[in-house]
């Protein structure tokens, strides 16, 4: 016992103890977290009006809000919450208790159906999303997940044209508004660059459909309302107020839904409201238009208003004959989905509808952008593959231990291996829940690449150190300032081929790259100093006894 108490006065074991144990406060371990998180609020739902908000992305994951009661029934996993709001029924108020308050929602009524026959269109968006809330299961850490490991939707954009970086800047921003007006949180939307210098856009997207996210980036959104090649106005600016809520948007009540020559159709409807320009140039534009009749003697304008997105026609709107020369601000903007069956159809109706409110809102994008690569991962995928990175991490360390002991034939000698390999690993694990850095399949390879780079530094000491006590011609301090010579060299060596990989591929490694650094700079500057303390103390004693 003597040779290991001066390991309770050294700084070095010291610094490994209070780095160990910050990282474990950052992680905020939670072994049985109680209810489900929000990700998301969609925006004029029930839940909003209700005042519950969008979470915001940057908080911690164990400090979102988290749904505990509906109506006075527990909620503790995903299957209780849908189990208590799927059928429940409409116009009804509904209580829910969260960590962070008490709301009463009205859940919200179908939209009206024109006939009996739109009643399967209508169903289509009925149901718990209805509310405007998106759970998952409550987060165990703040340990923040991947789209590898947490599932969802990733896109790469590359823009069309060499952009400035205001411009890049501009785009980024506009898609972010973009995927916030679609309803979309729990973002990530950063520019990338490879190292044949071409710029990227890379969107994060947990939770999301990857179709949707793809028709809605994949676009330039460039929209513009026509009377003949005359523009009446554009999406952006040209637009005050575009109608999201039931009251005057969804399935037009008046078309509905009916069959088509190879499926099913359904009309969409919303109003919007135009700038005093725009419904000035309206009014010019149709001063001198003549006015027509159809058999039921309703008066329209000869020219019909051409919508049109990204130069493609998406309707044509009868203009009615009161609109003659007038500067009407209020517009009603209409579309259509199809789909093999009635509620297919009328699925697809509400994402046009969607998509187009969108881009009215956020305007159009500065350049075209190109989808490099989309990938989507479920939620199920995503947990199997944090079940499976745990297990080989924990396989990696009982390897690397076994081959320890194999070849010093020392117990004692994988007992400091052991504790220094977990403490890098809750060291990287601290670092990334305290900047909020996402842990993804590249990340956990490159802790697993940290353990082990830091077993070659650890074989170094335990050889150096061996020598030393065997041997007297040279002292242990001498000994080890020579195995951190060489510890050093190969950090310096293994951080320069990392840099590389911070470019590479879009910025896609660059989890890799930032991981594998931050965990040997670890290793060289906490765990190795406190590990050749450790192994000396442990084989002097071994030694003498």
């Amino acid at each position: 016992m003597s040779h290991l108490r001066p390991l309770l006065k050294d700084v070095r074991v010291w610094l490994l103890v209070i780095f160990v144990l910050l990282s474990v406060i950052a992680i905020n371990p939670k072994f049985t977290p109680q209810g489900v998180a929000l990700r998301q609020v969609v925006k004029e739902s029930a839940a909003e009006q209700a005042g519950i908000k969008n979470p915001d992305p940057r908080t911690a994951p164990t400090q979102r809000e988290r749904i505990l009661d509906i109506n006075g029934k527990d909620v503790r996993t995903i299957e209780d919450y849908y189990a208590i709001v799927e059928n429940y029924p409409a116009n009804t108020s509904m209580r829910v208790v969260t960590t962070q308050g008490t709301y009463t929602l009205l859940t919200p009524s179908p939209p009206a159906a024109n006939a009996t026959q739109n009643a399967t269109a209508q169903s289509a968006s009925s149901g718990a999303d209805d509310l405007g809330l998106v759970v998952y299961d409550a987060p165990r850490s703040n340990i923040k997940l991947g789209l590898d490991l947490s599932g969802g939707t990733r896109v790469i954009l590359k823009p069309e044209q060499k952009v400035s970086k205001d411009d890049l800047d501009l785009i980024i921003e506009n898609i972010k508004e973009r995927l916030n007006v679609y309803g979309l949180s729990d973002i990530v939307v950063r520019d990338a660059r490879d190292l044949s210098g071409d710029d990227f856009i890379v969107v994060e997207i947990a939770g999301a459909n990857k179709d949707e996210v793809r028709e809605l980036l994949g676009n330039q959104g460039k929209f513009e309302a026509k009377i003949g090649n005359s523009t009446v106005f554009r999406g952006g600016n040209d637009i005050t107020y575009v109608c999201r809520t039931a009251e005057c948007s969804g399935i037009d009540r008046n078309a509905g839904c009916g069959q088509a020559a190879d499926g099913w159709a359904c009309r969409f409807s919303f109003e919007i409201q135009l700038s005093p320009d725009a419904a000035a140039r309206q009014g010019d534009l149709t001063r001198d238009l003549t006015v027509i009749y159809n058999e039921s003697t309703q008066g329209y304008l000869e020219r019909p208003l051409d919508l049109y997105l990204d130069n493609g026609l998406v309707d044509s709107l009868h203009i009615s004959a009161d609109l003659k020369g007038k500067t009407e601000t209020h517009i009603l903007i209409s579309g259509s989905g199809t789909g093999v069956t009635q509620q297919a159809a009328a699925e697809n109706a509400i994402a046009n509808m969607k998509t187009l409110q969108t881009v009215l809102i956020t305007g159009s994008l500065p350049v075209k952008l190109d989808i490099v690569k989309s990938d989507g991962i479920s939620p199920a995928l995503g947990g199997g593959f944090v079940r499976n990175a745990a297990l080989l991490m924990i396989l990696s360390i009982f390897a690397v231990t076994a081959v320890i002991v194999a070849r010093y034939r020392r117990l004692i000698v994988s007992i400091p291996v052991i504790v220094t390999m977990l403490a890098e690993v809750i060291i990287v694990l601290g670092f990334a829940a305290a900047v909020g850095w996402n842990m993804d399949l590249a990340s956990i390879a490159a802790i697993i690449i940290a353990i082990g780079s830091g077993v070659d530094d650890q074989i170094v000491l335990i050889d150096e150190t061996l020598e030393s006590v065997k041997s007297q011609a040279r002292s242990w301090k001498e000994k080890v300032s020579a195995a951190f010579f060489i510890i050093f060299a190969s950090y310096f060596t293994l951080a320069a081929a990392m840099v590389p990989l911070f470019f590479a591929g879009a910025g896609l490694l660059r989890g890799f790259a930032i991981t594998t650094v931050v965990g040997v700079t670890a290793g060289v500057l906490i765990t190795r100093p406190a590990f050749a303390r450790f192994i000396e103390a442990l084989l002097k004693r071994d030694e003498e006894s």
